[in-house]
């Protein structure tokens, strides 16, 4: 009984304990809750506080009168990048992302007149001491949707940008437009901006501007550097629609600027250097400088503009120049030649046709004169038993497309051996000795439409609905098997 009573004690003792732990566990729990709550509402009250601090510090900029602000901002504007801006009386203020104002419909003023209309013009500045008007410090600047208006006087603009200090502070343009004119007011051609950047290059330790642009819908991107103590800008030029890559090296040391450009053309490589003085370009463009394949020599007077270029080459790829989406074709459809002040002469000799043997003894002359394109008396030998000659022919865009039309005039001196090639049947080898005939070839269809031929100045009505329409494929041994058998058929109408 005794024994009982004893166990049963020990286990109310037991019990009671069990009860006191969880007592006590109980109310160390309440009090971590507790404690949590306050220290939760007083980090709550501390963040509110710190958010309404640092909103009002942000905000303190709208106290300032908006005319001391921009007499401030414009001080800071010309002292950072040299220009001058008229800055409207329409402005505001934001601070997100950061601390900036934002000024619409304002210029830029050089040489007392105005060459840009900036849209939208943000100025962001410093967030380290915004209590006084005098501790303002301006860092980036981005203009959107502006037109620059550029002459022989301002043609430099963005590269006299490099000369300023872009260790602390950018220089954006978005979204606009450059226009750039001659004496006489008169636009020669219009640059879009898409997204240009001037920083600081850590690395080389330069300034540079990297921008993203299109000229006639024509994408490019450009990057340059500046540096002043060799006293040299070293550039690169991508067209990936045309598969040309360039990277150039101009010293400005001198009166006389000379620079030197290493080409990449898809798997091409070659090179350029060339001279620019006050009034004309003068260059030199090769492969190679002691095997040289190809060599052209020019000279570009800027005012007023007239070009002479020349060049011999061993080779020349005729194929690529009328293929529509390579360099050639594409930079005629710009229509950027196609202006009434620019007049050029270009003569090109080369021995021999890429890849077709048959041609030799090429002489190009492509003249463009008051804004019209022609490569009349331009010349081609077939096998030294024809030569053609091109006349009265006109280069011209229509409706999107690259067009070549004129004339041609063929002197045959041995009309068996062209028989012999086209495999024509003895009894439709007449004599040939001239054939003329007026020509439209649509470089982007690929389709040549030969009218008015004449044989030895015989018309056949039957030849020339033979011959009116030719239609060429992407395989050149189709071509020339397609070309001999319509030749020949129209041959099989003719009767000397």
């Amino acid at each position: 009984m005794i024994k009982h009573n004893q166990f049963v004690k020990l286990l109310k003792k037991i019990n009671l304990e069990i009860n006191r732990l969880l007592i006590d566990n109980l109310n160390k729990l309440n009090y971590i809750q507790i404690s949590k709550i306050t220290k939760s509402n007083k980090f709550l009250l501390s963040f509110v506080a710190s958010f309404f601090i640092v909103l009002s510090y942000l905000s303190i900029p709208n106290i300032y009168d908006k005319a001391e602000i921009s007499k401030k901002l414009d001080y800071q504007l010309q002292k950072k990048l040299n220009i001058k801006f008229n800055l409207s009386e329409n402005i505001s203020y934001n601070f997100l992302p950061r601390p900036h104002f934002i000024y619409k419909n304002s210029s830029i003023i050089k040489n007392q007149s105005k060459i840009s209309k900036i849209e939208k013009l943000k100025i962001f500045i410093s967030l380290s001491n915004l209590f006084t008007l005098k501790n303002f410090e301006v860092q980036n600047v981005i203009l959107e949707k502006s037109n620059f208006n550029l002459d022989y006087l301002t043609h430099d603009f963005f590269i006299k940008l490099l000369d300023n200090d872009f260790r602390h502070s950018k220089l954006i343009i978005k979204d606009s437009k450059v226009f750039y004119k001659n004496k006489d007011n008169e636009i020669l051609f219009m640059n879009k901006i898409l997204d240009m950047k001037y920083s600081y290059d850590d690395k080389n330790f330069t300034n540079k501007v990297v921008s993203k642009n299109e000229i006639f819908n024509l994408p490019y991107l450009i990057e340059l550097n500046k540096n002043k103590v060799e006293q040299k800008i070293f550039s690169k030029l991508n067209l990936d629609f045309l598969k040309l890559k360039a990277n150039n090296e101009l010293d400005f040391s001198k009166k006389t600027k000379k620079g030197f450009i290493n080409f990449t053309l898809d798997k091409n490589k070659f090179s350029a250097t060339y001279n620019i003085s006050e009034n004309n370009f003068i260059f030199n463009l090769f492969d190679n400088l002691e095997k040289s394949k190809f060599n052209y020599r020019g000279e570009l007077n800027f005012n007023p503009f007239f070009s002479n270029i020349y060049g011999t080459m061993e080779e020349i790829n005729i194929l690529y120049l009328l293929n529509s989406k390579n360099l050639f074709p594409q930079f005629l459809k710009t229509e950027i030649l196609n202006n009434k002040k620019l007049n050029i002469d270009t003569n090109i000799f080369a021995d021999e046709v890429e890849n077709i043997n048959d041609f030799n003894k090429i002489f190009l002359n492509l003249k463009i004169n008051e804004g019209l394109i022609d490569i009349d008396n331009s010349k081609i030998s077939w096998k030294k038993n024809v030569d053609f000659l091109f006349t009265d022919t006109l280069i011209y865009v229509e409706d999107g497309e690259l067009i070549l039309e004129g004339n041609f005039n063929l002197s045959i001196k041995d009309y068996n051996k062209i028989y012999k090639f086209l495999l024509t049947p003895k009894k439709n080898r007449n004599e040939l000795k001239n054939i003329k005939a007026n020509f439209v070839y649509n470089f982007d269809q690929k389709i040549i439409n030969i009218n008015d031929i004449a044989i030895d100045n015989n018309i056949n009505k039957n030849v020339n609905k033979t011959l009116e329409k030719l239609k060429f494929g992407k395989n050149k041994l189709q071509n020339r098997i397609y070309l001999k058998k319509m030749i020949n058929k129209a041959l099989t109408f003719y009767d000397g």
